[in-house]
């Protein structure tokens, strides 16, 4: 397998890992991005730009293949809400229904906006799931978010919200920006100052840089990643009326990562598209100046990793922690360390930070294995970066 790309003195490991994800764990296309203190010290990529191609039949990956993020996407979607309350134009700890007063309804008058960021709202789930035309159209979610009864009493638990997360936060940036789309927001105020190929909402102009992403199986695992889940969690997985499989389920069908319209709207839960090195770029400007541009104030950064939520989790029925709008470093998703924070996505896609470090990462792969939190190829890459550290 060939791969593409430099990595700067010292972070061999990283290159070496990354060609091991192609010729063990099935790896089909991918690219990983990291930078050190601002600079970039990793940027590689290989395989096919389709995750159902050949080096033969199929364009391959370049540099500038962007792909989808699922999950990943809310740290970026999150990065919305914090630079709004640290502009003073959204206050952390006021109820949701102060800028939306339609939300204040079957329970949810005292849900606060940190409950949002930080999965305790109690709403991971929609009575009537939407389809994906429906969850594109933010009235409609709105309209659907703000009719819905809390599973439990916002702030007192956690769960983690797969869709309505990213219902919750659009609408909370519509009403305090005066109609400002989410999409829009992270276009001018995030991805534009810093030159980052990133979008939550694809231009069609940029469509052609997006190849075929879809389901691989995982080989088995060697004997030292091999990890069985307690029964308690295949059985959430498995039945439809758990709060797992509802919350999932929040959009059904599931959408489609091909689909064009898909593409196009703005789900800051989910759909976000970016190579690596603009998810790398991103979580490099919210902890140091990248460019002439930083993000985040420290005082923003600690309050993105301050813990806000860990324990059991409702929703993955596995042990979780949240900082406000970010996984923090745990069992269900290793980081670089106990200063880290960013978010994978489903599937294999990762992004974080850690500030101790300077260290700044983005993954993004074409093949979408049955990982939720902690995919194996993402795990050895950030192995290997902690490895390189240390040398």
């Amino acid at each position: 397998m060939n791969v593409n790309g430099e990595v700067a003195e010292g972070f061999e490991p990283v290159r070496e890992a990354f060609a091991r994800n192609f010729e063990t764990l099935g790896e089909r296309g991918a690219a990983v991005s990291v930078y050190r203190h601002g600079r970039k010290v990793v940027d590689l990529w290989g395989g096919t730009r389709d995750v159902d191609g050949t080096a033969d039949s199929a364009p391959c990956w370049e540099h500038d293949t962007a792909h989808v993020m699922h999950s990943a996407t809310k740290g970026v979607g999150a990065a919305v809400l914090l630079m709004l309350h640290e502009r003073g134009e959204l206050d952390l700890d006021a109820p949701v229904g102060k800028y939306w007063p339609e939300f204040k309804a079957r329970g949810k008058e005292h849900l606060l906006v940190r409950h949002v960021l930080s999965h305790r709202a109690g709403v991971p789930v929609v009575d009537t799931p939407l389809t994906p035309a429906e969850a594109a159209d933010p009235d409609r979610t709105a309209e659907s978010i703000a009719a819905q009864t809390p599973l439990w009493e916002p702030g007192t638990d956690h769960g983690y919200h797969p869709h309505t997360f990213g219902w919750m936060l659009s609408e909370l940036v519509r009403r305090v920006t005066g109609g400002r789309g989410v999409g829009e927001f992270i276009a001018t105020e995030i991805a534009a100052p810093l030159g980052l190929d990133l979008w939550v909402g694809l231009p069609g102009a940029e469509a052609h840089r997006v190849g075929r992403a879809g389901r691989v199986d995982s080989p088995e695992p060697s004997s030292a990643l091999r990890t069985r889940p307690k029964r308690s969690v295949a059985e959430a997985y498995k039945d439809p009326d758990s709060t797992t499989v509802r919350a999932f389920a929040a959009i059904t069908p599931p959408p489609d990562d091909n689909d064009p319209a898909y593409r196009a709207a703005a789900l800051p839960a989910s759909n976000g598209i970016a190579t690596a090195d603009g998810l790398a770029r991103f979580y490099a400007a919210l902890i140091g100046e990248l460019d002439g541009t930083r993000l985040f104030t420290p005082a923003t950064v600690d309050l993105a990793r301050a813990e806000a939520s860990a324990g059991p989790d409702r929703t993955l029925v596995i042990t979780t922690r949240f900082g406000l709008g970010y996984m923090l470093h745990g069992t269900a998703s290793p980081l670089l360390g106990p200063a880290s924070f960013g978010h994978p996505g489903r599937g294999g896609p990762l992004g974080f930070a850690d500030p101790e470090s300077g260290i700044a990462f983005g993954y993004i792969t074409n093949g979408f294995r049955k990982t939720v939190t902690a995919d194996p190829r993402a795990q050895a890459l950030v192995r290997a970066v902690r490895s390189a550290l240390s040398s």
